[in-house]
């Protein structure tokens, strides 16, 4: 069974940045998709970006410029890279693999 586990959440102020991980348990990480979600409160969770098994990308407009998801295959493990963070990206934001298994979130607070 797959699991996930994110990590580099936290409290930053407009304009900064931050890095999230989500590591992956087991062997087929490689072959599958990965995606990075967001949910504001009252909202609906959406796509933030995406990456193909084989690397191709692709964002929200909202995002575009400014976030870069990346992945280890190494490692197991998915990056985003989120630059010039404005308060609209606050939220608790979701590592996913292959469109059907979810990990814990971890929040990201843009605020002054």
């Amino acid at each position: 069974q797959v699991h996930l586990v994110e990590s580099g959440g936290g409290l930053v102020q407009p304009g900064e940045s931050l890095r999230l991980s989500c590591a992956v348990s087991g062997p087929i990480f490689r072959f599958y998709a990965m995606g990075w979600y967001r949910q504001a409160p009252g909202e609906q969770r959406e796509l933030v970006a995406r990456i193909s098994n084989a690397g191709r990308t692709n964002y929200s407009d909202s995002v575009k410029g400014r976030f870069t998801i990346s992945r280890d295959n190494a490692k197991n493990t998915v990056y985003l890279q989120m630059n010039n963070l404005k308060p609209e990206d606050t939220g608790v934001y979701y590592c996913n693999f292959n469109g059907n298994v979810w990990g814990q979130g971890t929040q990201v607070t843009v605020s002054s």
